[in-house]
């Protein structure tokens, strides 16, 4: 095989980059990678400059990684501040740093990317050698692959990368024929919470319109954007996605890209914005404009739920943090990411330090799974936080 590395995703085919993804992953095609860079969400200027690896063959793509030299670790949602910290207390620089990843994107899904055709193992042993020969050839302190699907993290594992894991909170569908088969796997207490949640909502006089992408219009993408961009201020900072991304993504995602909007006596009030494939239903950002009992819940939670059992979408991913989502269904689940230390004496400290971190963010899942609200899942959670 031959390796290459690109400055941008279009230089590469979008037909066969996307044959490269089995489980149809939006973040992971090619339309969503290539509208983060003609809408100037990565590139010059953001910290964010493509290096996408790919490897050839004689017939075409063989296999490839989505990857980035990073100037910073904003967008990542894997946090390694500390780690460049002590970079600078030994005189040593961290950034650039190479890293694989979707940015801005905390959601599991395939990183090392192959044609089915071919000896998995086998490429992706010589593709994780040729990001670690990279690492090395242009004095880059280290390698991180974030939110790993399982076959890339026992890759790494495998050939020896530090693996890191935190904890989020999933929810599974379990073959429910309703939200009220759902909620039926409720404790009395917390089913009686939800069904108040849902009601104080409808009693506003609030009911939700579900747009696909092919529906999205000019001015429903401007409110929704609207929404999500104050959300945003509101913490002190302008998005990471620009309002040209939500377009492009609309006219080349298609239908994976879906907005929940809330409608009030015929006036849009919130927008929930979501990401989806059969395999898994992605929340990402939201808005509302003025601050209504429970509407948070029902919009970014309530409704994905609702929408992945019509649609038997196999599971919900609501984005990072938030405990208050476990009373709602969400059960706490590991997420994985693989680190490449260059610097030996780095790695060293860094592996005691992710052994430590681990032994914490197995305790935790173990604890919240104690506060799920169904009946009979209240075991402690398992190596796989479900």
């Amino acid at each position: 095989m031959r390796a290459r590395t690109h400055s941008s995703i279009d230089e590469l085919q979008p037909a066969q980059w996307n044959a490269l993804l089995a489980d149809r992953n939006p973040f992971l095609r090619h339309e969503f990678l290539a509208a983060l860079e003609h809408t100037g969400c990565v590139g010059a200027g953001t910290g964010w400059e493509p290096c996408h690896f790919a490897f050839s063959d004689a017939r075409g793509l063989a296999a490839a990684v989505p990857a980035y030299r990073k100037a910073h670790s904003y967008g990542e949602f894997v946090f390694d501040f500390a780690w460049a910290q002590a970079y600078a207390r030994f005189g040593r620089r961290y950034y650039p740093k190479l890293t694989v990843a979707v940015p801005f994107t905390p959601a599991t899904g395939p990183r090392l990317l192959v044609r089915a055709d071919l000896d998995r193992a086998a490429i992706i042993a010589t593709v994780l050698a040729e990001l670690e020969s990279y690492c090395a050839g242009h004095g880059l302190s280290s390698v991180h692959a974030l939110f790993l699907d399982e076959p890339a993290r026992a890759a790494c594992e495998s050939a020896g990368w530090l693996i890191r894991r935190d904890c989020q909170f999933h929810w599974t569908n379990r073959g429910y024929a309703s939200f009220d088969d759902y909620l039926a796997t409720f404790t009395a207490e917390k089913r009686k919470k939800a069904r108040r949640e849902r009601r104080r909502v409808a009693e506003a006089g609030i009911h939700f319109d579900t747009r696909m992408g092919s529906e999205l219009d000019t001015r429903t993408l401007d409110c929704a954007y609207a929404f999500h961009r104050d959300t945003f201020l509101r913490h002190g900072h302008e998005p990471y996605l620009t309002r040209e991304f939500f377009g492009e993504a609309a006219r080349t995602l298609g239908d994976a890209l879906m907005v929940k909007l809330a409608v009030r006596a015929g006036v849009p009030v919130a927008a929930a914005i979501f990401f989806w494939s059969p395999q898994a239903l992605f929340g990402r950002y939201w808005g509302a404009a003025h601050d209504y009992d429970s509407l948070h819940f029902e919009a970014c939670y309530h409704q994905g739920i609702e929408f992945c059992i019509e649609r038997r979408v196999e599971r919900f991913e609501p984005g990072t943090q938030g405990e208050h989502k476990v009373s709602r269904g969400f059960e706490p689940a590991l997420t994985w990411s693989a680190h490449f230390i260059a610097d030996r004496r780095f790695r060293l400290a860094i592996e005691d330090y992710l052994a430590r971190e681990g032994q914490s963010v197995d305790a935790y899942a173990q604890e919240v799974q104690t506060h799920v609200p169904y009946r009979d899942r209240r075991a402690p959670a398992g190596e796989d936080g479900a």
